[in-house]
């Protein structure tokens, strides 16, 4: 029998600037372009802002699905991405996606759990 391993699963919570905490559709576009460079295929989303700041979204993914939960009035977000191997190794990806997203909400990360289905 060989040895199936589903992909790398990557949870995460970050501190960055209330500006791209509340800004959901340069967050949507962000996500779009990732996806597109990645080889990625959506296959639909969810995003909904609340009054007075932050927003969540979640899409899916052929791979699987990435999401983000944002509370700008305390500078935190929370981030999870899971590609599975199905096709080829995407580890290499979800730890690339994650490093892109951490650049883009200028974020420092306060933790990070990574596991390998």
């Amino acid at each position: 029998m060989t040895s199936y391993t589903p992909g790398l699963h990557v949870l995460a919570t970050f501190t960055a600037p209330a500006g791209p905490l509340i800004d959901a559709e340069a967050c949507r576009a962000f996500f779009d372009a990732q996806i597109r460079a990645r080889g990625l295929v959506k296959v639909g989303e969810a995003y909904h802002s609340f009054a007075g700041g932050g927003f969540t979204a979640v899409v899916a993914l052929t791979e699987s699905h990435l999401s983000i939960h944002t509370w700008p009035e305390f500078g935190l977000a929370t981030f999870d991405v899971f590609l599975s191997n199905f096709q080829r190794d995407n580890s290499a990806t979800v730890q690339a996606l994650y490093a892109a997203t951490l650049a883009f909400f200028e974020a420092t990360e306060q933790s990070k759990t990574e596991l390998r289905r």
